[in-house]
Protein backbone atom coordinates (compact mmCIF):
# COMPACT_ATOMS: atom_id res chain seq x y z
CA UNK A 1 0.00 0.00 0.00
CA UNK A 2 1.36 3.13 -1.17
CA UNK A 3 1.96 5.79 2.03
CA UNK A 4 0.41 8.89 1.22
CA UNK A 5 2.48 12.40 3.16
CA UNK A 6 0.71 14.60 5.44
CA UNK A 7 -0.90 18.55 4.38
CA UNK A 8 1.59 19.04 6.49
CA UNK A 9 4.60 17.32 4.86
CA UNK A 10 3.68 18.92 1.81
CA UNK A 11 3.12 22.47 3.09
CA UNK A 12 6.87 22.03 4.55
CA UNK A 13 7.64 21.09 1.17
CA UNK A 14 6.10 24.16 -0.34
CA UNK A 15 8.02 26.34 2.22
CA UNK A 16 11.27 24.99 0.97
CA UNK A 17 10.66 25.83 -2.72
CA UNK A 18 8.66 29.11 -1.90
CA UNK A 19 9.79 30.19 1.56
CA UNK A 20 7.18 32.52 2.87
CA UNK A 21 9.39 34.47 4.46
CA UNK A 22 9.90 35.78 0.90
CA UNK A 23 6.58 37.07 0.51
CA UNK A 24 5.71 40.64 0.19
CA UNK A 25 4.85 42.39 3.08
CA UNK A 26 1.16 42.89 1.70
CA UNK A 27 0.60 39.43 0.43
CA UNK A 28 -1.68 37.02 1.42
CA UNK A 29 0.14 33.58 1.22
CA UNK A 30 0.48 30.20 2.67
CA UNK A 31 -2.72 27.92 3.59
CA UNK A 32 -5.67 29.78 2.79
CA UNK A 33 -8.41 27.36 3.43
CA UNK A 34 -7.82 24.81 5.91
CA UNK A 35 -10.13 21.76 5.92
CA UNK A 36 -10.17 19.90 9.06
CA UNK A 37 -7.00 18.11 10.03
CA UNK A 38 -4.94 15.77 9.78
CA UNK A 39 -5.16 14.99 6.37
CA UNK A 40 -2.73 12.85 3.78
CA UNK A 41 -2.66 14.38 0.73
CA UNK A 42 -2.79 11.55 -1.95
CA UNK A 43 -3.64 14.35 -5.85
CA UNK A 44 -2.97 18.17 -5.92
CA UNK A 45 -4.12 20.46 -8.34
CA UNK A 46 -1.81 23.52 -9.19
CA UNK A 47 -3.12 26.49 -10.77
CA UNK A 48 -2.53 29.95 -11.21
CA UNK A 49 -6.07 31.28 -10.12
CA UNK A 50 -8.87 29.40 -7.54
CA UNK A 51 -11.78 29.78 -9.89
CA UNK A 52 -15.46 27.73 -9.58
CA UNK A 53 -13.71 25.59 -12.91
CA UNK A 54 -10.40 25.06 -11.37
CA UNK A 55 -12.76 23.38 -8.23
CA UNK A 56 -14.83 21.39 -10.21
CA UNK A 57 -11.69 19.90 -11.44
CA UNK A 58 -10.27 19.35 -8.36
CA UNK A 59 -13.40 17.56 -7.36
CA UNK A 60 -13.62 15.49 -10.28
CA UNK A 61 -9.85 14.31 -9.94
CA UNK A 62 -10.33 13.80 -5.64
CA UNK A 63 -7.75 16.60 -4.87
CA UNK A 64 -6.95 16.76 -1.54
CA UNK A 65 -4.87 20.50 -2.12
CA UNK A 66 -5.30 23.08 -5.13
CA UNK A 67 -1.90 25.06 -5.34
CA UNK A 68 -3.34 28.35 -6.65
CA UNK A 69 -0.68 31.06 -6.94
CA UNK A 70 -2.70 33.62 -6.67
CA UNK A 71 -4.39 33.79 -3.09
CA UNK A 72 -8.41 33.36 -3.68
CA UNK A 73 -8.48 36.08 -0.59
CA UNK A 74 -6.90 38.98 -0.44
CA UNK A 75 -8.59 41.02 2.21
CA UNK A 76 -9.91 40.48 5.79
CA UNK A 77 -13.64 39.02 5.31
CA UNK A 78 -16.20 40.50 7.90
CA UNK A 79 -18.91 38.10 6.42
CA UNK A 80 -18.89 34.64 4.78
CA UNK A 81 -21.01 34.97 1.44
CA UNK A 82 -21.75 31.80 -0.45
CA UNK A 83 -23.11 34.52 -3.81
CA UNK A 84 -20.06 36.63 -3.79
CA UNK A 85 -18.31 35.47 -6.69
CA UNK A 86 -14.93 36.37 -5.32
CA UNK A 87 -15.74 34.11 -2.01
CA UNK A 88 -17.59 31.27 -3.62
CA UNK A 89 -15.01 29.29 -5.31
CA UNK A 90 -12.95 29.24 -2.17
CA UNK A 91 -16.24 28.48 0.01
CA UNK A 92 -16.65 25.42 -2.57
CA UNK A 93 -13.16 24.06 -1.98
CA UNK A 94 -13.79 24.30 2.04
CA UNK A 95 -17.10 22.80 1.48
CA UNK A 96 -15.45 20.03 -0.84
CA UNK A 97 -12.30 19.41 2.14
CA UNK A 98 -10.21 20.60 -0.21
CA UNK A 99 -7.09 22.82 1.11
CA UNK A 100 -6.08 25.42 -1.08
CA UNK A 101 -2.20 26.73 -0.67
CA UNK A 102 -1.37 30.14 -2.52
CA UNK A 103 2.67 31.09 -2.38
CA UNK A 104 2.18 34.04 -4.66
CA UNK A 105 5.82 36.76 -4.30
CA UNK A 106 7.09 33.96 -2.44
CA UNK A 107 7.31 32.17 -5.56
CA UNK A 108 8.43 35.04 -7.41
CA UNK A 109 11.48 35.88 -5.02
CA UNK A 110 12.57 32.46 -4.36
CA UNK A 111 15.68 30.68 -5.59
CA UNK A 112 14.60 28.68 -9.05
CA UNK A 113 11.11 30.23 -8.62
CA UNK A 114 9.18 32.36 -11.46
CA UNK A 115 11.29 35.14 -11.86
CA UNK A 116 14.60 32.99 -12.41
CA UNK A 117 12.37 30.81 -14.64
CA UNK A 118 11.73 33.45 -16.56
CA UNK A 119 15.19 34.00 -17.28
CA UNK A 120 16.31 30.79 -17.37
CA UNK A 121 13.43 30.38 -20.59
CA UNK A 122 15.33 33.36 -22.33
CA UNK A 123 18.90 32.70 -21.58
CA UNK A 124 19.45 29.32 -20.87
CA UNK A 125 22.96 29.08 -18.31
CA UNK A 126 23.22 32.53 -17.37
CA UNK A 127 23.10 33.89 -13.67
CA UNK A 128 20.52 36.50 -13.19
CA UNK A 129 20.25 39.26 -10.96
CA UNK A 130 18.29 40.25 -8.39
CA UNK A 131 16.74 43.85 -9.17
CA UNK A 132 18.13 46.32 -6.42
CA UNK A 133 16.70 49.29 -7.21
CA UNK A 134 13.26 49.61 -5.75
CA UNK A 135 11.31 48.31 -3.23
CA UNK A 136 9.93 45.35 -5.10
CA UNK A 137 13.15 44.38 -6.41
CA UNK A 138 13.00 41.01 -4.83
CA UNK A 139 10.22 39.78 -7.10
CA UNK A 140 12.33 40.48 -10.21
CA UNK A 141 15.53 39.85 -12.07
CA UNK A 142 17.91 41.40 -14.77
CA UNK A 143 19.59 39.08 -17.27
CA UNK A 144 22.03 39.52 -20.02
CA UNK A 145 22.23 37.88 -23.30
CA UNK A 146 25.53 36.78 -24.14
CA UNK A 147 25.18 38.53 -27.57
CA UNK A 148 22.79 41.42 -28.64
CA UNK A 149 19.99 40.44 -30.65
CA UNK A 150 17.13 42.69 -32.12
CA UNK A 151 13.85 42.92 -30.35
CA UNK A 152 12.40 40.84 -33.71
CA UNK A 153 14.35 38.23 -33.22
CA UNK A 154 13.91 37.86 -29.34
CA UNK A 155 9.92 37.75 -30.05
CA UNK A 156 9.44 33.94 -30.78
CA UNK A 157 12.04 32.99 -28.09
CA UNK A 158 9.52 35.01 -25.61
CA UNK A 159 6.17 33.48 -27.61
CA UNK A 160 7.52 30.01 -27.04
CA UNK A 161 8.64 30.62 -23.44
CA UNK A 162 5.38 31.72 -22.40
CA UNK A 163 2.97 29.42 -24.69
CA UNK A 164 1.82 32.45 -26.57
CA UNK A 165 1.03 33.39 -30.17
CA UNK A 166 0.64 36.67 -29.33
CA UNK A 167 2.42 39.32 -27.21
CA UNK A 168 1.69 43.20 -26.70
CA UNK A 169 4.93 45.56 -27.62
CA UNK A 170 5.97 48.99 -26.80
CA UNK A 171 8.44 49.78 -29.04
CA UNK A 172 11.11 52.53 -29.02
CA UNK A 173 11.69 54.59 -32.42
CA UNK A 174 13.75 51.83 -33.57
CA UNK A 175 10.89 48.94 -33.35
CA UNK A 176 11.97 45.84 -34.14
CA UNK A 177 15.43 46.82 -35.21
CA UNK A 178 15.73 48.01 -31.36
CA UNK A 179 19.04 46.06 -29.66
CA UNK A 180 18.79 43.77 -26.68
CA UNK A 181 21.65 42.75 -24.38
CA UNK A 182 20.21 43.33 -20.80
CA UNK A 183 16.71 42.42 -19.97
CA UNK A 184 14.44 43.25 -16.84
CA UNK A 185 11.99 40.14 -16.13
CA UNK A 186 8.98 40.17 -13.65
CA UNK A 187 6.05 38.33 -13.46
CA UNK A 188 2.54 39.10 -13.45
CA UNK A 189 2.17 43.01 -12.66
CA UNK A 190 5.87 44.09 -13.35
CA UNK A 191 5.24 47.66 -12.52
CA UNK A 192 6.30 48.41 -9.32
CA UNK A 193 9.24 45.60 -9.91
CA UNK A 194 10.81 47.56 -12.80
CA UNK A 195 10.14 50.90 -12.17
CA UNK A 196 13.75 52.65 -12.07
CA UNK A 197 15.74 49.60 -13.80
CA UNK A 198 17.91 50.47 -16.75
CA UNK A 199 17.49 47.74 -19.63
CA UNK A 200 17.23 47.00 -23.25
CA UNK A 201 13.53 45.25 -22.70
CA UNK A 202 11.64 44.91 -20.21
CA UNK A 203 9.52 41.67 -20.18
CA UNK A 204 6.43 41.17 -17.69
CA UNK A 205 2.30 40.23 -18.03
CA UNK A 206 1.13 44.03 -17.48
CA UNK A 207 1.94 47.61 -17.40
CA UNK A 208 0.16 50.95 -17.19
CA UNK A 209 0.02 53.19 -20.19
CA UNK A 210 1.86 55.50 -18.15
CA UNK A 211 4.68 53.39 -16.75
CA UNK A 212 5.21 52.11 -20.52
CA UNK A 213 5.41 55.52 -21.77
CA UNK A 214 7.99 56.25 -19.72
CA UNK A 215 9.93 53.33 -20.16
CA UNK A 216 10.08 53.83 -24.34
CA UNK A 217 11.11 57.57 -23.17
CA UNK A 218 14.16 56.30 -21.83
CA UNK A 219 14.98 53.55 -24.95
CA UNK A 220 13.40 50.74 -23.27
CA UNK A 221 10.99 48.29 -25.19
CA UNK A 222 8.50 46.59 -23.33
CA UNK A 223 6.81 43.38 -24.16
CA UNK A 224 3.51 42.49 -22.38
CA UNK A 225 2.61 38.68 -22.36
CA UNK A 226 -0.54 38.99 -20.24
CA UNK A 227 -0.60 38.38 -16.39
CA UNK A 228 -1.00 35.11 -15.85
CA UNK A 229 0.62 33.54 -19.01
CA UNK A 230 4.34 34.95 -17.40
CA UNK A 231 3.09 32.47 -14.47
CA UNK A 232 1.27 29.81 -15.58
CA UNK A 233 4.58 28.26 -17.55
CA UNK A 234 6.20 27.45 -14.14
CA UNK A 235 3.68 25.00 -12.82
CA UNK A 236 5.02 22.12 -14.73
CA UNK A 237 8.10 22.79 -12.92
CA UNK A 238 6.63 22.76 -9.78
CA UNK A 239 5.02 19.95 -10.31
CA UNK A 240 8.06 17.86 -11.12
CA UNK A 241 9.43 19.48 -7.52
CA UNK A 242 6.44 18.36 -5.63
CA UNK A 243 6.46 14.99 -6.79
CA UNK A 244 9.93 14.16 -6.78
CA UNK A 245 10.68 13.89 -3.17
CA UNK A 246 7.36 11.63 -2.53
CA UNK A 247 7.74 9.64 -5.08
CA UNK A 248 4.50 7.29 -5.82
CA UNK A 249 3.16 8.71 -2.23
CA UNK A 250 1.84 12.21 -4.81
CA UNK A 251 -0.08 12.48 -7.74
CA UNK A 252 0.26 16.29 -8.84
CA UNK A 253 -1.63 17.38 -11.62
CA UNK A 254 -1.53 21.09 -13.49
CA UNK A 255 -4.94 22.16 -14.23
CA UNK A 256 -6.56 21.70 -17.66
CA UNK A 257 -9.27 24.65 -17.19
CA UNK A 258 -6.96 27.59 -15.40
CA UNK A 259 -6.25 30.12 -18.04
CA UNK A 260 -5.42 33.45 -18.88
CA UNK A 261 -8.81 35.66 -18.56
CA UNK A 262 -8.15 37.72 -21.94
CA UNK A 263 -8.09 36.37 -25.11
CA UNK A 264 -7.81 38.30 -28.29
CA UNK A 265 -10.88 39.25 -30.25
Amino acid sequence: MVAHPTLDEVIDLLGEIAPLELAADWDNVGLIVAPKSPKSVARVLLAIDLTEAVVKEARALSADLVVAYHPPIWNGLKQLDADDPVQRPALAAFAAGIAVYSPHTALDAAPGGIADWLCEGLVAGAAPKKLEACGDGDFGRVVELAKPVTVAALLPRIRSLLSVRTLRIAHTAKGGKHTVRRIGVAAGSGGAVLKGIDADLWLTGELSHHDALAAVAAGTCVVLGEHSNTERGYLKLLKKRLAEPFGRGLDVHVSRVDVDPFTIA
